[in-house]
């Protein structure tokens, strides 16, 4: 019998693990979907009339602060099933880039307001 639970390439593996672990993995995965939708709501802060930078500025902002958000809705997504498999099946946990991605990406954006607020400061 196959089992029922989504998505079935993590669940049809190994055998059922102690559910602390589980839940330890499912709380990593949920504190990074808090993390992305922290991001998406700087991406609308940035667009707040109070925020005083040039239009393109905030549409720079607003768009590394989505990417950074898709980034990290997709890493977590992926880690919580690696890491799964891997307590499912007896594996080492692998590692995780995703902490790097999310913060050359926020380096982006701290380049790209700094530049904002030169350009604003120098009118």
């Amino acid at each position: 019998m196959t089992d029922p639970r989504f998505p079935r390439r993590v669940f049809g593996e190994g055998e059922e693990p102690d559910a602390r672990f589980t839940l330890a993995n499912e709380r990593t995965f949920l504190a990074w979907v808090r993390t992305a939708l922290a991001l998406l709501a700087g991406a609308v802060a940035v667009h707040a009339p109070a925020v005083a930078l040039d239009a393109w500025v905030k549409v720079a902002a607003s768009l590394v602060l989505l990417v950074a958000a898709a980034l990290a809705i997709g890493l977590s997504w992926r880690r919580w099933q690696e890491v799964e498999l891997a307590i499912r099946t007896g594996r080492p946990l692998p590692g995780f880039a995703g902490p790097a991605l999310i913060a050359a990406v926020l380096g982006v954006l701290i380049v790209a307001v700094g530049a904002g607020v030169v350009v604003v400061a120098l009118r």
